[in-house]
């Protein structure tokens, strides 16, 4: 007969056995007899559970100190998965092993103070020599920081989803919001174009028809000409507020485009010199541009830096006293930028209107007062300087003048190429020459009679006229016009079209085409370059400049060839 290695703890003798289960301390070594009660109970279960050997061995089985709820619960699972009855108890916790199935399973224990900790047992049968089971082996460990670092690992994964929950609506959100912001631009940038169209063809007939009477033969009355001087002097300050309002606008929608080059300074300031002089004069201002130390270059858009320049001195020049100064200066700035500085002498700025400068719309108190102005050109003027990559800054001391200054970047010198043609000269008509023809298609009447009394100031031209696109082809088709002026929103087909098709015709394609539009945004100014229009002229007509663009299209005519030079834009 064999012996039972636990009846008579034989197990208990085997010294390397016992040593090895009882010093473990990180397990919890846990033996039965075959129904379940203690055996033996190691350094490690004493340890978790906080009883003694002494206090459990052939005393209680391990189900006395398993969380009994979560013992019922694994009898009752084991009992579906394996389709038998299993009481709940001891037998759940060794069922499996008692069948040969590994077994390793969760649950918590609860240790003598009555305190719990989650566990991971591994349990084995012990069996004889002849397969008899005589008793079960659980080997446990505590399992709290694994619970921990589970249960912070859940926390960290909830926070995650709620995190990226959060930010697809976010992101919903925002898409929503771009599309409201596209649309809103969309129809900000359609009102301006509008606007602008609206406003500049009843202005067109204002300012043409004061400068054809300003310049009439005989000349106006003294009175007479005071009041178109004020026609003239509302009618453009009108004009440039519209500019103004749509060059900010522009701006704050990202639409502005800059063409920017490397350029000498000194060609940029002589023209502002010319262009502002008369004004400066005019209010008996004295203009000082300082001799350059050195050949200054930069880059930047050369039209861009001639109308913030402009802006700079003209409110110098606004702002400045009876008989005051205005000077221009350039120098090096900080390292890689170009300075220019205006400096007046009016009253200058507290340090409080210095700090509200370049806020939209904000005149520092200047409301009341007699200069005119809406309080946006320097907004403007700052905006259209950083596009270029620059800076703008003021200095100013009350009662002894301001100093405004703007860098840009510095560039080496433009290599220049040949031109390619020599400059247009202004035609006239000389003894015994042919007159030219002009065909005028537009639909409006009183820019209609306005270009018929600028051509009949031309002894050498004479007009053709169409109110709409298609007799306006038949009559350059009929008649064949020396250069075509056309309006861009026609009642039928428009002016790109009408462009189209004359340029379709063998009969027509040589005939320059230039347009004289209200539609003066810069992206449709770009839209009647590309599209092949000679010259762009936006309303309302500036008599030279109009003048001006005619005697280049009938030398560009009488030339019979398309000359080097790029589409102008005037305005």
């Amino acid at each position: 007969m064999k012996t039972n290695p636990l009846h008579g703890s034989p197990l208990l003798k085997a010294d390397a056995l016992q040593l090895a289960i009882h010093n473990s301390a990180n397990f919890s070594s846990i033996a039965t007899d075959a129904q379940g009660v203690i055996q033996i109970f190691n350094v490690g279960a004493e340890r978790m559970l906080g009883y003694s050997a002494a206090e459990v061995v052939n005393r209680i089985t391990p189900a006395g100190i398993s969380d009994a709820q979560e013992v019922v619960a694994r009898a009752a699972a084991l009992s579906q998965e394996l389709g038998t009855t299993i009481r709940p108890g001891f037998d759940a916790l060794v069922f499996k092993a008692s069948r040969g199935i590994e077994d390793i399973y969760e649950l918590t224990y609860i240790r003598k103070d009555g305190s719990r900790f989650p566990a991971i047992v591994s349990v084995s049968a012990l069996r004889d020599a002849e397969e008899k089971i005589i008793g079960y082996l659980l080997m446990g460990t505590d399992n709290t920081a694994r619970k921990e670092v589970e249960r912070e690992q859940a926390v960290l994964d909830k926070r995650l989803r709620e995190q990226q929950l959060a930010l697809q609506e976010t992101n919903v959100e925002l898409e929503a919001a771009r599309a409201v912001a596209d649309k809103a631009n969309r129809a900000k940038s359609d009102f301006l174009s509008g606007m602008s169209h609206e406003l500049r063809t009843p202005l067109n007939a204002v300012l043409g028809f004061a400068q054809l009477l300003a310049s009439d033969k005989p000349p106006p009355s003294p009175s007479q000409q005071r009041s178109l001087d004020q026609i003239l002097k509302g009618g453009w300050y009108l004009l440039q507020l519209i500019n103004e309002i749509l060059d900010l606008a522009m701006i704050e929608s990202g639409k502005v485009t800059m063409s920017q080059e490397s350029m000498g300074l000194s060609e940029v300031l002589r023209d502002c010199q010319a262009l502002i002089g008369p004004q400066a004069e005019k209010r008996g201002i004295r203009l000082f541009f300082a001799s350059l130390s050195e050949p200054f270059f930069v880059h930047a858009d050369r039209t861009r830096v001639k109308q913030v320049m402009i802006n700079l001195l003209s409110n110098a020049i606004k702002y400045n006293r009876h008989g005051g100064k205005v000077t221009v200066e350039c120098t090096a700035g900080r390292e890689g930028m170009v300075r220019i500085s205006v400096t007046d002498t009016g009253a200058g700025l507290t340090s409080e209107q210095t700090e509200q400068l370049f806020q939209p719309f904000n005149r520092l108190g200047q409301e009341d007062g007699a200069e005119e102005g809406t309080g946006i050109g320097l907004v403007v003027t700052k905006q259209l300087t950083e596009l270029m990559g620059g800076a703008i800054g003021v200095e100013s001391e009350v009662g002894v003048g301001t100093t405004f200054w703007i860098e840009l970047t510095a560039s080496s010198e433009p290599v220049l190429e040949a031109a390619a043609f020599d400059a247009p000269l202004a035609l006239g008509a000389s003894n015994g020459a042919a007159m030219k023809t002009l065909l005028y298609i537009e639909d409006n009447p009183a820019n209609l009679t306005l270009v018929e009394q600028l051509i009949q100031r031309r002894s050498d031209l004479k007009l053709l006229t169409a109110i709409d696109g298609h007799t306006g082809i038949q009559l350059a088709r009929a008649y064949q016009p020396d250069v075509i002026l056309m309006d861009i929103n026609l009642p039928g087909v428009s002016g790109y079209g009408c462009l189209k098709i004359l340029r379709d015709d063998a009969t027509t394609a040589h005939i320059p085409v230039m347009a004289l539009s209200a539609n003066a945004m810069p992206r449709d100014i770009e839209k009647g370059v590309e599209a092949g229009f000679l010259r762009y002229l936006t309303k309302p007509i500036n008599v030279v400049e109009f003048m001006s663009a005619l005697d280049f299209a009938l030398e560009f005519a009488a030339d019979g060839s398309r000359l080097s030079q790029p589409p102008e834009v005037a305005s």
